[in-house]
C-alpha cells in the first residue's frame, strides 16, 4: 500500500509570500486613511492606476516568459510594490507619471533580473527613483495638509481626477495656487537662503516637531512597523537601525548648530523616514540577511538619508539611500556571515 507524502520538512507552512504580502498591506490602512484625511483623496487614485498597470505588467511579462500567471499574480507583491510607489508620490500626479513608475518597477526592476527573489533593488523604490530623475517638476507638486488652506485653493476629489487624467486644472485654476513646499524641502530652502531652521519652521506646513499631518501619518507608519514586528514579518534589526542611524546623524549636527541643522525628532516624522524604516528597507530580498547585516545595512541607510537631505540635491533621501544600499548587500553579508561551528574563524 502507498501512501502520499509531501516533500520535507513534511509540515505545513505557517505563512506564504501572499499572506506576507497582505499583511504588510494590512499594516498600510491607518496611515492610508491618515494621509487621505490630510491630503485628499490623490493617494487612492494614484494606488488605483499603480495597482492597475503593476498587475497588468506583471501579467504581461510572465506570459512573454512562459511562467504560470495566477500563482504569481495571487502573490500579492505587484500590488505591495505599487502600493508603496503611491505612497511615495505626490496626491497630483498626473496618470502618465504613476504608469511610468509602476512600469519600471515590475518590468526593469524586478523581472529583468528574473521576478520575485532575484531583484537585488527595491522596486518600488527604483520606480520612484527614476520618476523624481525624469519628472522633477510634477514630483514637487504636494497638496497643503488639512488645515492650513488659508490663502490656498482647496482641491476637491473631482479636481484631482481632472488632474490625473489630463494633467490640466479647472480654467483660472494654477498650480501655484494649490500646491505648497513639504517641510523637508521648505528646510532645504530655506537653509539655502541664510534662514535659520527656527524661522523656516514657523510657517504653516510645520506642527509640534515635524511636517503637519505627515506627523501624524508617520505615527501610523510606526504603529503599522510595531504591529509587523508582533506578527513576525519584519524583524526589529533594520527599522531600529536605521531610525537610530538618522536620530544620532541628525542629533550630532543639530548640537553643533541647531540653527542651520533640523532636530531629529523633524527628521524621523517628515518625509519617508518612517515608511522607509518599516516597510521599504525590510524588503526580504533585496535587504542584508545576516544579524550584524541587518544592523549595518540599516544603519547605514539612516546616515545616507540625512546625507542626501542635509547636501544632497533632493529634500528626502530614503530612496536613494536604500538603493545604494540594496547594491551593497553582497558585500555586507559576505562580511558579516556567522561563524560555522566546526570551522575555525579566519
Amino acid at each position: 500500500m502507498r501512501f502520499a507524502t509531501a516533500a520535507p520538512p513534511h509540515l505545513p507552512a505557517r505563512t506564504s509570500i501572499a499572506l506576507t504580502m497582505r499583511r504588510v498591506l494590512y499594516a498600510l490602512v491607518p496611515a492610508a486613511i491618515a494621509y487621505v484625511w490630510y491630503f485628499g483623496y490623490g493617494l487612492l487614485i494614484n494606488m488605483l492606476i499603480a495597482v492597475l498597470v503593476a498587475v497588468a505588467c506583471e501579467a504581461a511579462v510572465l506570459r512573454l516568459r512562459r511562467r504560470p500567471a495566477l500563482p504569481y499574480l495571487t502573490d500579492w507583491s505587484a500590488v505591495l510594490t505599487a502600493v508603496l510607489l503611491a505612497f511615495c508620490l505626490p496626491p497630483l500626479t498626473p496618470w502618465w507619471i504613476t504608469a511610468t513608475g509602476a512600469i519600471f518597477a515590475i518590468v526593469f526592476a524586478k523581472h529583468l533580473f528574473g521576478g520575485i527573489g532575484f531583484n537585488p533593488f527595491n522596486p518600488a523604490m527604483a520606480g520612484y527613483a527614476v520618476l523624481l530623475i525624469a519628472f522633477p517638476a510634477e514630483l514637487n507638486f504636494w497638496l497643503p495638509p488639512r488645515g492650513i488652506e488659508v490663502g490656498l485653493e482647496p482641491v476637491g476629489i473631482g479636481d484631482t481626477l481632472r488632474y490625473a487624467s489630463t494633467g490640466r486644472l479647472p480654467a483660472g485654476l494654477g498650480i501655484d495656487a494649490i500646491s505648497a513646499a513639504t517641510p523637508l524641502d521648505a528646510v532645504k530652502t530655506g537653509i539655502g537662503q541664510a534662514r535659520t531652521v527656527a524661522e523656516v519652521g514657523s510657517g504653516a506646513v510645520f506642527g509640534d516637531f515635524g511636517g503637519r499631518g505627515w506627523e501624524w501619518i508617520n505615527n501610523w507608519f510606526a504603529i503599522g512597523g510595531v504591529w509587523l514586528l508582533y506578527k513576525g514579518v519584519i524583524r526589529w534589526h533594520i527599522p531600529v537601525s536605521m531610525l537610530a542611524g538618522l536620530i544620532v546623524t541628525s542629533g550630532f549636527f543639530y548640537i553643533l548648530d541647531p540653527g542651520n541643522h533640523a532636530s531629529p525628532g523633524f527628521h524621523v516624522f517628515s518625509g519617508a523616514a518612517m515608511i522607509g524604516a518599516f516597510f521599504i528597507a525590510t524588503d526580504p530580498v533585496t535587504a542584508a540577511t545576516t544579524v550584524r547585516g541587518r544592523l549595518v545595512y540599516g544603519a547605514s541607510i539612516g546616515v545616507l538619508t540625512y546625507v542626501i537631505r542635509a547636501w544632497g540635491g533632493y529634500p528626502d533621501g530614503v530612496a536613494f539611500a536604500v538603493l545604494i544600499m540594496n547594491l551593497c548587500v553582497p558585500v555586507i553579508d559576505h562580511f558579516t556571515r556567522p561563524r560555522v561551528y566546526g570551522h575555525e574563524r579566519r
